[in-house]
């Protein structure tokens, strides 16, 4: 049988060929690592964390991530096996030694006999004869494929800096101080969540923003221009203390239904479909992370928010995958290309290998003749899959880590009626995905 061809040996691109190959599918990855080494990387080994040794939470019941763990061990996942095998303490997260855990995903894919691994760089499009290809070359994909890729989308954004908007839970805004309003009333008319600010609120603000604490550019990441039309918003307050009242904050054409008039106002849009989740309007930043958590409280309207994901500044190659990738990931001009990983806009080591999975086993499934049926999106991996094909926004698509915003919402109350709320309400999550996935392996056996 024809072999799916796998382009990059990272995470996703291992986790993808095992998925395959266990299916019975011949696969062959293809790593240009040491013939071409990236700015990050220091060996050749296969599946090797860069950044660091921690895969985040194993809290299966509470946490998503831990939940995306456990949907992946149910799935027979390689590095989930890898990483159990190799993982060092770390109190409640999946920590693991780095060079063990690589140096036992390379040693289990060269004894699969279906998977050949070729040390080799793919400059450019993949040849016309190979015709299921998965490419999974992660946020520093090589320069005459990411060129290939741009070509054949027409989508311009990798080669700029990332700058990333942070992204906060509906529940957690404060509508006591906030209010739903368009600019003049546009579109539905209330398409945005307001949080007002006065003029000492607002260089209060300022003030804040300029002193915080800021991430430093890795070496490689230096000569990586911004992107003008993404500027991180200290940039912005850098240019002049009144720069963001004239720009994202200008409080034009809105009416506070709470009091006066703001002199300047911090608006919220709709992040995924669900309506779980709202990004923070041109507030792209690279602050740390405990920084924006004490800056952005200050705004009113959001003293309580709680974050799905926090803003950043990076060097990152992705597809606007909502645009272009359809929903057993691919490549919709070109549909022999199927994408997964960090390439495909999700943020993470555990959330780069599930959608190598699911690249995988889609890829095998279509080579098989069988339908490649997509897990419920109940389900981490479902969600997942879900944001990065059409449930995140197009317009404002960005990386994301796995989080209970992405999933439907599960009912509010319990069977004898009782609101379920906080901690317990994520175990109705929780137990939801895994009942629903085990469905989804038992219809697929």
């Amino acid at each position: 049988m024809t072999a799916i061809h796998i382009i990059g040996g990272g995470l996703a691109g291992c986790e993808a060929a095992w998925q395959a190959a266990e299916t019975g599918i011949p696969a062959v990855i293809h790593e240009m690592r040491p013939l071409r080494m990236t700015g990050a990387h220091s060996t050749d080994g296969l599946a090797e964390l860069v950044c660091s040794n921690s895969l985040r939470s194993d809290d299966a019941d509470y946490n998503a991530v831990g939940l995306l763990h456990e949907e992946m061990r149910r799935c027979g996942s390689l590095i989930m096996r890898c990483a159990d095998a190799h993982r060092v303490p770390a109190g409640g997260a999946l920590a693991v030694g780095r060079i063990a855990f690589s140096a036992a995903v390379r040693a289990a894919l060269e004894a699969h006999p279906l998977i050949t691994i070729l040390r080799e760089e793919v400059a450019g499009l993949p040849p016309d004869d190979w015709g299921s290809v998965i490419v999974a070359t992660g946020p520093l994909t090589s320069e005459p494929l990411a060129h290939a890729i741009r070509r054949l989308t027409g989508e311009d954004s990798l080669a700029f800096f990332d700058a990333i908007a942070p992204i906060v839970y509906r529940d957690s805004i404060d509508l006591g101080k906030a209010w739903f309003q368009s600019r003049y009333d546009k579109g539905e008319g209330a398409d945005y969540i307001n949080c007002p600010l006065s003029r000492d609120q607002y260089h209060g603000f300022i003030d804040a923003l300029l002193a915080a604490d800021k991430t430093e550019f890795h070496e490689w990441e230096r000569q990586t221009p911004y992107f003008e039309g993404c500027l991180p918003i200290e940039v912005m307050a850098e240019r002049g203390r009144d720069t963001l009242a004239f720009g994202p904050m200008k409080p034009v054409g809105l009416t506070n239904p709470h009091g006066e008039r703001p002199f300047a106002v911090v608006q919220l849009r709709q992040d995924n479909a669900l309506g779980t989740l709202y990004n923070m309007v041109g507030f792209q930043t690279k602050l740390k992370h405990a920084e924006q958590v004490r800056v952005f409280r200050t705004i009113p309207g959001l003293e309580q928010a709680e974050f799905a994901r926090l803003g950043g500044i990076h060097r990152n190659t992705f597809l606007n995958g909502p645009r272009l990738l359809d929903a057993a990931l691919r490549l919709k001009v070109l549909p022999r290309l199927r994408f997964a990983g960090q390439i495909t806009g999700c943020e993470g080591y555990v959330e780069s290998a599930a959608i190598g999975l699911l690249a995988g086993r889609f890829a095998a499934s279509e080579r098989a003749s069988r339908p490649a049926v997509p897990p419920p999106p109940t389900t981490a991996l479902g969600a997942l899959l879900n944001h990065v094909t059409g449930g995140g926004d197009a317009e404002t698509y960005q990386p994301m880590n796995i989080n209970f915003g992405l999933f439907p919402p599960p009912p509010e109350r319990d069977e004898a009626g009782r609101r379920v709320k906080g901690r317990e309400r994520k175990r109705l999550y929780t137990a939801r995905a895994l009942a629903d996935l085990n469905g989804w392996l038992e219809a697929a056996a």
